[in-house]
């Protein structure tokens, strides 16, 4: 994805604390978009997402995004696409939370005579996934794509 002069896309976003450990952010640009996130109990409120979730949450839609994008161009047909994320946190050598394995699991149905022309996506979506493969710079990220 880039802009009309050929640069990749910058993502701007503003926080303002709501209440403790809790904001609203609001993503500029052509489409505004404004969401609330923070952290759960026992620091903050129950009900909004936390980084954590946000961060799961990016990188199963990012995943699903690119193998879409995969099987549209392959003219795959997806009867349906679900997934599931686990976030594993550990403790660092101080003592301090860290995410330590996020394992993705998507569930996808494609009818059976579109299957060879699938097996392509299934080797290369990953690789389109901008935030999962960023994060696997710091973070171990497994993906799992179950296809019935």
């Amino acid at each position: 994805m880039s802009t009309a002069s050929g640069e990749p896309p910058v993502t701007q976003l503003t926080i303002q604390l709501q209440a403790p450990y809790q904001f609203a952010v609001r993503v500029e640009g052509d489409n505004v978009r404004e969401y609330r996130t923070g952290e759960g109990p026992p620091l903050g409120p129950e009900g909004i997402p936390t980084p954590t979730d946000m961060l799961a949450s990016a990188i199963a839609t990012c995943l699903s995004s690119s193998l879409l994008f995969c099987t549209q161009k392959a003219r795959v047909t997806i009867d349906d696409l679900s997934g599931r994320v686990t976030v594993r946190l550990k403790r660092n050598e101080k003592g301090r939370l860290r995410i330590g394995s996020i394992a993705v699991a998507l569930d996808v149905t494609v009818p059976q005579d579109q299957r060879e022309r699938f097996a392509r996506c299934r080797e290369i979506f990953e690789e389109f996934c901008v935030v999962t493969e960023s994060v696997r710079a710091g973070i171990p990220v497994e993906v799992d794509l179950r296809v019935s």
